[in-house]
């Protein structure tokens, strides 16, 4: 919806999905990946905080904070080998979320408005993006920290 159309309610219960639950994390698993000797922290933020669409402001700018706020994490955590990345997954009707993130139910009109933004023209599955998460979390991998890799089919692009 637009943005001065968003209840503080409905602007903070996204905060506290999409930010304070890495705080919550960070604060849980740091201690224990520091103690095991450093490990990998995989963040999901999404293609929105990268080239925002309308009508979706605050969870634009939530999902902004989840890419800068792992960065930020990579920087500070390498030291004790923890590396820090996040993976920025393009919309997928399939999720329980999405009517939500759409707008409403989502419709072919709605499908086909999205489904034209991925040149690849599909919608991203749990499978690419856990794909990319195994990726990340590999020993090939251990020496990428502080990225964001879009599952997006080209969207960013």
């Amino acid at each position: 919806r637009p943005m001065l159309e968003v209840s503080e309610e409905e602007f903070d219960k996204v905060y506290a999905i999409n930010m304070k639950s890495i705080y919550l994390s960070a604060i849980h698993a740091v201690p224990a990946l520091r103690q095991a000797g450093g490990g990998s922290i995989i963040n999901i933020a999404s293609t929105a905080g990268l080239r925002p669409r309308p009508g979706l402001t605050w969870y634009n700018g939530s999902k902004g904070a989840v890419i800068i706020t792992s960065k930020s994490m990579a920087a500070e955590l390498g030291p004790d080998n923890i590396r820090v990345n996040c993976i920025n997954p393009v919309f997928n009707p399939d999720t329980g979320l999405a009517a939500e993130f759409a707008g409403g139910p989502v419709d072919e009109a709605r499908r086909a408005k999205f489904l034209a933004t991925i040149p690849l023209g599909r919608f991203s599955t749990a499978l690419d993006v856990a794909n990319a998460a195994l990726y990340l979390a590999s020993d090939e991998a251990s020496f990428i920290s502080g990225v964001c890799i879009e599952v997006d089919g080209g969207r960013c692009v």
